[in-house]
Formats: structure tokens, C-alpha cells, sequence
């Protein structure tokens, strides 16, 4: 009954989401905020799912253009990653999700970037028209660099495309880590904690492209130790919460 119950208001939510961000985006098509506007309506569901999301920032919130790195887990990103998603920020996503009715028409008008994955010219011809909006609008991107759901395997390894442009574009890289929620169930009332961080900035500025593949191992260890840490820490929290 719960999971019929939670399906039907996820489904009415999301409808009335498309429908009215849809309408919201063809007044101001691919605006640089448009985005932030779904992903605090998306992340309005988190609740529902019987989830506690916690959101950790650093003290002083970054101003200038960079690169959010996040980890991927299962489709339920769209109801907790959303929540830590600034202004100012689009998402670089697969030329393929175009190709899904109403949603993809709706994520390309809201302002996202769509990559050819298959077509390894054309993703660095994309990767690179990136990294000049990113210069010229003052835009900030957000990148799962693992390239598909972990689905609880833990953090998988990062693809370039995200380090190339960081370096081309000379912003820097901000990890953002959601801890574990691969025990989320639509037929259990509570689904527990999940807490995402916002980890410090790291500079781009003066590496070259031959750099790419130590600032990706250096960037992949920290945001795996991170993880571990998170993971610990809701578990943790779960559990407490279990025994109260």
C-alpha cells in the first residue's frame, strides 16, 4: 500500500513539475537558473520517500564558475543531489536522454548541456563549447564523472572529459558526495538519513593537459575517502536512530 501510495505522489509531483517548470522554461528558454529551479522542486521529494537529506557546505559559498563533481548511485540523485544544486549551475548529461518524450525536451530547454558519448570528435568538440560558456556566461557545471550508476558498488572510476575541461576552462573542481542510499525502498516507511557534502574547491589554474590523469586520481581518492566517511557517519546515524 505505501508503495502505491509514494508512487502515485511522486508520479503527481513530478507531472505537475514538468508541466508547470516546462511552461516557466519556454518564458525564459535555457536560462543559467533554470535549472536550480527544478532541482529544488525535485529535491521537495525527498520527504515523501521517507528520506532525511542533510546538506553540508563550506562556510563561504564559491561566487565564481567551476566543475561539481558527483558521485552516481540510482535514480534517486534527482531527490537528494538536487538539494545541494547552487544557481548559476546546469548539468552535462547524455545526447540519448533528448530522445525520452517530454523529459528531454524539457532538460535540453531548462538549459543543460547534451554530450555524444559514442562520438569520441564530437564529446570533445562538446567538452570544449563547455569550457567556453563556462568563461563566457559564468557558468558552473554539474558532472557525474563515474559516466553511470555505481548502484552501491561504491565510487567507479571518473572519465576525463570533466578534468580536460576544468583545466581548459581554468575553473576549479568542487566534489560533492551523497553518502549511501542504495537502501532507500519505496515500501518502507523509513528510508533513513542521507547526507551530502560540498567538499572545498581544488585549483585548475596553471595545470596543463598532460596533468589530467594525476588531478583524476588525486580527485578520485579523496572523494572515495570522503565517501567511506559519510557512509560511516549515516549508518551511524540510522542505527541510533533504530535503537531510540
Amino acid at each position: 500500500m505505501l508503495l502505491i501510495f509514494r508512487s502515485l505522489i511522486l508520479a503527481i509531483m513530478l507531472l505537475l513539475a514538468f508541466v508547470f517548470g516546462g511552461l516557466y522554461c519556454l518564458l525564459r528558454p535555457r536560462h543559467r537558473d533554470n535549472v536550480h529551479l527544478f532541482a529544488k522542486i525535485f529535491s521537495w521529494a525527498a520527504p515523501v520517500l521517507g528520506v532525511k537529506v542533510v546538506v553540508r557546505k563550506p562556510k563561504v559559498e564559491r561566487s565564481k564558475p567551476c566543475i561539481f563533481l558527483a558521485n552516481h548511485q540510482n535514480n534517486f540523485d534527482m531527490f537528494t543531489h538536487t538539494a545541494a544544486v547552487p544557481k548559476g549551475t546546469v548539468s552535462l548529461g547524455k545526447k540519448s536522454l533528448a530522445w525520452i518524450p517530454f523529459f528531454g525536451q524539457i532538460y535540453w530547454l531548462s538549459g543543460n548541456i547534451l554530450i555524444d558519448r559514442k562520438n569520441r570528435n564530437r564529446a570533445f568538440e562538446t567538452m570544449a563549447q563547455t569550457a567556453k560558456k563556462i568563461k563566457d556566461k559564468c557558468l558552473s557545471i554539474w558532472i557525474f564523472p563515474e559516466g553511470t550508476r555505481s548502484r552501491g558498488k561504491g565510487l567507479l572510476p571518473f572519465k576525463a572529459g570533466a578534468f580536460h575541461t576544468a583545466i581548459e576552462a581554468g575553473v576549479a573542481m568542487v566534489p560533492v558526495l551523497a553518502s549511501n542510499q542504495e537502501h532507500i525502498k519505496l515500501n518502507r516507511w523509513n528510508n533513513g538519513v542521507v547526507i551530502i557534502e560540498v567538499m572545498d574547491p581544488i585549483e585548475t589554474k596553471g595545470l596543463a593537459k598532460s596533468q589530467v590523469k594525476e588531478l583524476s586520481t588525486r580527485i578520485h581518492a579523496m572523494m572515495a575517502e570522503k565517501l567511506a566517511q559519510l557512509n560511516q557517519e549515516a549508518s551511524a546515524l540510522m542505527a541510533k536512530k533504530a535503537i531510540n
